[in-house]
């Protein structure tokens, strides 16, 4: 047997399924280990734990999740990706916050579990791995807890993840693509920070929150008296940004005729400022982001079909949060983390109902709409375990129209949150009702109102007689 400490094992008791994974992992110039369940595996004979841990849920006399307490608790460090015939959010999202790289079900994706193999493998060089709701960031190749705030664990996202560490060690210029609300700022920051720029700056341009009249000057600069107004010379942002990063967001807003200018700097990286002739260098990388169809709008003349080439010599392309919903529960976790935080509250779980109805919705704002109803939530919040208040219908409010499935259809008609100081008394009255209800109007004791809510007993009465609440 073996006994490098660089071997992979995989523990399945479906011997098709473990073969499967052997053979895999073998074909990828790895070695690998099998054993037929848990106790067997901790029966082998060598000292020395493997790199990585490809592990059945399911198995007879030791399941995968008991053997990953057993680990845990023997200070046994081991990186473990899950695998399960019959998998489900409440069983990943346990995994994963117990410390967990990766989740699948079966049928396996090979090319996905070969990358969170790498994954697991490029872990093992890194810091101690996180615990708490920093456990379940993406798996980022050797990144570190919350890495520009990019969290998941999907396919989907780490086949983006794979790209954008490929193209960053470049100087390419890339072209992020993405509906509203996907991440593009964070995955341009992350570029930044894993290029050799990283010590640069890092300057962000939005197209389309800066007047039109206006841009030409903000991004490369005037002199003095170059027009109305200019009484002194302005360094520009691509100056600004030499030796770094520039992230143009919005690229598709803008004009038509400041276009040209860009595309002699990606050509040639020189620019002139406004009312100058001396030809200013700097040497710049490029990232630009949109959401709307650059190819589209250049067939229409609405966008040059050059500076589009140019743009799009590395293209990323984020999936909107409803093609990885895998990610939602990691997502809704990290951010409930961070604002119980900031909001000093004792929120630490989400139910797996309000959960569920935030994995079936379908998110036309993306990952910046769960944000903000988290958040929201957060605010509302008066107990210890968090849950969307009623007047939110269970879901996100002001579902889309458009959602696919029925039980997103169900939230179409869920009313917006409060937008004013009495609608926020409502909704709080609204939430202190339905505690009071659920415990038939008892106030105190351990099985109280008070208790459930994380207030003591003559808080919650100054606030039923402010709120006019009163026992039927």
């Amino acid at each position: 047997m073996h006994d490098r400490p660089s071997s992979i094992c995989i523990v399945d008791d479906d011997v098709l399924a473990r073969e499967a994974i052997v053979g895999l992992v073998r074909s990828a110039g790895l070695e690998a280990e099998a054993f037929g369940s848990a106790r067997e595996f901790l029966a082998r004979r060598s000292g020395k734990p493997p790199r990585c841990l490809i592990l059945d849920v399911d198995m007879p006399e030791l399941s995968g999740l008991a053997l990953q307490k057993k680990l845990a608790s023997d200070e046994i460090d081991v990186s473990i990706i899950f695998v399960t015939g019959h998998g489900n959010i409440p069983m990943s999202v346990q995994a994963i916050k117990a410390g967990a790289v990766d989740f699948f079900t079966k049928p396996l994706d090979a090319d996905a579990l070969l990358g969170a193999v790498e994954t697991a493998l490029a872990k093992r060089g890194s810091a101690a791995r996180p615990s708490g709701p920093d456990a379940m960031v993406a798996a980022y190749t050797g990144a570190a807890p919350c890495d520009q705030g990019i969290v998941g664990a999907s396919s989907v996202l780490r086949n983006v993840l794979h790209h954008l560490e490929t193209v960053a060690v470049t100087d390419s210029t890339v072209l992020v693509r993405g509906e509203t609300g996907t991440g593009k700022e964070l995955v341009a920051r992350a570029i930044h920070e894993r290029s050799r720029r990283k010590r640069g700056p890092f300057v962000k341009v939005n197209c389309a929150a800066i007047p039109a009249g206006l841009l030409e000057s903000e991004l490369f600069g005037h002199e003095k008296g170059a027009f109305t107004g200019a009484f002194s010379r302005r360094v520009g942002r691509f100056e600004q940004a030499n030796g770094g990063t520039i992230f143009l967001d919005e690229i598709g807003e803008m004009p038509l005729d400041l276009q040209p200018k860009l595309l002699r700097v990606l050509q040639e990286r020189e620019f002139e400022r406004l009312g100058s002739h001396q030809t200013v260098r700097s040497d710049v990388r490029v990232v630009a982001a949109t959401n709307r169809d650059l190819r589209a709008m250049a067939e229409n003349r609405l966008f040059r079909e050059d500076l589009y080439y140019r743009l799009n010599v590395f293209p990323l392309c984020l999936p909107p949060l409803r093609e990885r919903k895998q990610d939602i529960p990691l997502l809704a976790q990290h951010f409930l983390g961070r604002f119980a935080a900031q909001m000093n509250k004792p929120l630490q779980a989400i139910s797996p109902e309000t959960m569920a109805s935030l994995t079936e919705y379908h998110w036309p704002g993306n990952i910046r709409e769960l944000q903000n109803v988290i958040e929201r939530a957060v605010i509302l919040s008066l107990g210890s375990t968090f849950e969307l208040p009623e007047a939110l219908g269970q879901a996100p409010p002001g579902a889309a129209s458009s959602a696919p499935t029925s039980s997103s259809a169900s939230m179409t008609s869920a009313p917006q949150g409060p937008s004013s100081s009495d609608e926020l008394t409502e909704f709080t009255r609204a939430h202190i009702a339905r505690v009071l209800e659920s415990t038939g109007w008892v106030v105190g004791g351990p099985n109280g109102a008070a208790r459930r809510l994380g207030m003591n007993r003559s808080t919650l009465n100054f606030r039923m007689r402010k709120l006019g609440l009163v026992r039927p």
